[in-house]
């Protein structure tokens, strides 16, 4: 057979595509944002990210993906070959010091971005907000106490040896105003006497471990939503971390279509950065830990309670 007559055969990476070419664009460009902050996501991660797109944008796609709620390899070795700007490495260990720390170079992209947002949307100190959780336990920190000079080791009663988590998702904006707060209860359904005693507007939600989720952190934006008044028309400014329960493609589409333009903190720069953790949880943990202990003088041989006792002390 002539050689030059012969049929080329390449590999079409286009045939059945579950997502149109600008929604690979979309995708493309959110992998390359995360990876310029250092926080690219694995092989596995980007899988999973294209079944929470795929199922939020009604894409029809193999049956196998619902089983393992991700895309499969096959699927991402032609994402990747039709869009050649992303590419697989073995990222460099970059130190906590040198690049996912409290540093100069960090502070000042978070400010330059912070800068850019506000100046294109002319917020009102008003409309920027900061949320972030925290973990209440029903076990408290013993305060100091007076004690014989000398003495190497003292003890103090607490609630019990080992506590109850409950997570409170709190939120504040530049003005001094809040949100009423979220509660998980760690317990498989919620019952309405957990709030009793409670801020007024505080919701509550059950979570066995206790711990805030992506579909929890969903309920919590439209309760935020509701509370804000954030539209399109009423934009707001969120700040929060990078926590994973706040990235997902349903979060940032809720926030989109509400109005919201989300903003996060250099990596492990929270600490120093975020107002909640500088100026509100930090004395909400001492007044909670003053309030269990002084429960405690008053009712000896009980245990703080979280579904009846512990959303009162905050």
């Amino acid at each position: 057979m002539n050689t030059e007559e012969s049929p080329r055969f390449t590999p079409n990476y286009f045939v059945n595509r579950v997502f149109s070419e600008e929604e690979e664009k979309s995708l493309s460009e959110y992998l390359l944002r995360a990876s310029k902050h250092h926080h690219g996501l694995t092989s596995k991660e980007t899988r999973v990210l294209a079944y929470e797109y795929a199922v939020r944008n009604k894409k029809k796609f193999p049956s196998g993906w619902n089983e393992t709620k991700s895309a499969t390899y096959d699927w991402l070795y032609g994402f990747m070959k039709r869009n050649p700007s992303l590419s697989i490495h073995s990222p460099e260990a970059t130190s906590l010091s040198r690049s996912t720390s409290f540093n100069k170079t960090n502070v000042a992209a978070f400010f330059g971005n912070l800068k850019q947002v506000h100046e294109q949307h002319k917020y009102q100190a008003g409309r920027i907000f900061n949320v972030d959780e925290t973990g209440l336990m029903t076990v408290q920190k013993p305060p100091k106490v007076i004690s014989a000079k000398g003495v190497k080791q003292i003890g103090q009663i607490t609630s019990a040896e080992r506590g109850v988590l409950v997570t409170m998702v709190g939120c504040i904006n530049a003005q001094g105003n809040s949100i009423p707060p979220l509660l998980v209860f760690p317990r498989v359904n919620f019952k309405e006497h957990m709030l009793h005693g409670s801020p007024p507007g505080t919701v509550g939600v059950a979570k066995p471990s206790g711990w805030i989720t992506k579909d929890l952190f969903l309920q919590w934006m439209d309760h935020f939503i509701q509370h804000a008044s954030s539209s399109k028309e009423n934009p707001t400014l969120l700040l929060l971390d990078n926590h994973e329960s706040h990235c997902s493609i349903a979060a940032i589409d809720k926030a989109r279509d509400a109005g919201i333009t989300l903003l996060s903190f250099p990596p492990h720069c929270s600490h120093k950065l975020q107002p909640l953790d500088r100026t509100v949880y930090g004395p909400l943990k001492t007044f909670y830990n003053a309030a269990c202990d002084s429960w405690m003088l008053r009712n000896p041989g009980k245990r703080v309670k979280f579904d009846f006792d512990l959303r009162r002390y905050f």
